[in-house]
């Protein structure tokens, strides 16, 4: 399984590539709004570098299905590792799987994003979508049961040697995580914030600190045998 950081933040981002963990990035408008990125393109950019050709998500912003392409097309132009994210539907309820479909036609990777049930999946699948998002969050607070709609998802995807990758995101807890994971997702997309309570531990924390005092008193021991 992949994990990709649900982020705009620059700093965050570096730092768990440092850590070695990272395998792209996910942002979308309300993300770039709340991590500072006024300038979309110029943080997308400058996102796009950071990770070095590891994959990274950047969301069209409207409505309107030909300018949906359209704004893929330029947003397509800033990176080479760039994703396009495009709601399964719009607002208004209009499926966007024609834009699906013209963009991987024209060599373009696209996210479906927003995805909250097995026939979206399926049908963006079908219209070439590269990732599938399914917003895990968000199907349980409606009472969907999330692991069996990934398991299934990611299945039938098999099934039918279908290329499309799940991503899992909406993450509101570090046992989501897992849960995706265990469902089978390809990727899990994580913010920030859950990514460090996933390594943490107070009880690992108890236990290094344990082992350093032990270790300092074996050493106080010895140098006291050493002196005599």
């Amino acid at each position: 399984m992949d994990i990709f950081i649900d982020s705009a933040d620059t700093t965050e981002i570096k730092k768990w590539l440092d850590y070695g963990v990272i395998d792209g990035v996910t942002t979308n408008p309300s993300i770039m709004l709340k991590d500072g990125a006024y300038d979309i393109e110029s943080r997308a950019r400058e996102i796009a570098v950071a990770v070095d050709g590891r994959p990274v998500s950047v969301e069209v912003a409207t409505n309107d299905l030909t300018e949906m392409v359209n704004q893929a097309r330029v947003i397509a132009q800033w990176s080479p590792n760039i994703v396009i994210k495009i709601p399964i539907i719009n607002e208004s309820g209009e499926p966007c799987l024609g834009v699906i479909s013209q963009l991987d036609k024209e060599g373009i990777k696209v996210n479906a994003t927003a995805m909250m049930s097995f026939g979206q999946v399926a049908l963006a699948a079908k219209a070439g979508a590269t990732y599938a998002s399914i917003f895990a969050g968000r199907v349980a607070d409606e009472g969907g049961d999330v692991t069996r709609l990934i398991g299934m998802a990611a299945d039938w995807l098999e099934s039918w040697d279908y290329e499309t990758k799940i991503i899992v995101g909406s993450i509101r807890g570090v046992i989501d995580i897992q849960d995706a994971a265990c469902a089978g997702a390809h990727i899990v997309t994580i913010q920030p914030q859950f990514l460090s309570k996933m390594v943490d531990h107070k009880y690992t924390r108890e236990t290094v600190r344990g082992f350093i005092i032990d270790a300092k008193k074996a050493l106080a021991v010895r140098e006291k045998k050493s002196g005599s």
